[in-house]
């Protein structure tokens, strides 16, 4: 299965909306979502919503996990598409059954953990001793990345990892949750990858 990184040479295709519904599962796992953010797309294209600090802000704010003004810089959209390829990474080895990468396992707990629970202490020359806050937008973003890191935590360890899979329609690289005989993320693949086949059934037979 490619990673986002393996579609890098691909043709960029900027914001456009590819029209696709979110794959089975994602509409439950913002992590799944947050997988999914970047598509290969046919004709050697690719979508990243993530692309940009205001795409990134704007998936967050779709996914109720910040508000519309956040004002995401560049810095803090770098942080979720990181997450975005540590999550995908894991994802990955459950649906090929490997070892999860300690990389990734490392990420995801490092935005766990990241999310404060009080204001810690500090010390400068000019306040002496005090309550050191984080940057609001800061705060926000690594709010969001541990929810984030959590939901992924929980579709990887709960009764859902089990209906996992990658959507086998190339150049397709979603991932989504198997329902039933389903195991193509959108009615466009499952189209796609079936035409695939009959070519490929009308080539074999002129070739005999």
């Amino acid at each position: 299965m490619r990673s986002v990184s393996e579609t890098d040479t691909a043709a960029p295709v900027g914001t456009v909306d590819p029209g696709l519904p979110p794959a089975p599962g994602a509409e439950h796992y913002p992590a799944l979502a947050l997988a999914n953010s970047a598509i290969a797309l046919p004709g050697a294209q690719f979508l990243d919503v993530l692309d940009t600090p205001s795409g990134s802000n704007q998936w967050l704010v779709d996914h109720d996990l910040a508000p519309a003004d956040v004002g995401m810089q560049e810095m803090c959209a770098a942080r979720l598409r990181s997450l975005r390829e540590q999550v995908r990474a894991l994802l990955a080895a459950q649906v090929d059954g490997r070892p999860a990468p300690a990389d990734a396992l490392t990420a995801v707990n490092d935005a766990l953990t990241r999310v404060p629970t009080a204001a810690p202490l500090g010390w400068d020359s000019v306040r002496g001793m005090h309550r050191t806050a984080p940057h609001p937008i800061d705060q926000i973003v690594d709010q969001a990345l541990g929810i984030l890191a959590a939901d992924a935590a929980d579709l990887l360890t709960g009764p859902d990892a089990e209906r996992l899979t990658a959507c086998p329609s190339p150049p397709c690289n979603r991932y989504l949750l198997r329902a039933g005989r389903r195991h193509w993320c959108s009615v466009r693949c499952g189209d796609r990858a079936r035409a695939a086949r009959a070519y490929a059934r009308r080539a074999q037979t002129a070739d005999g």
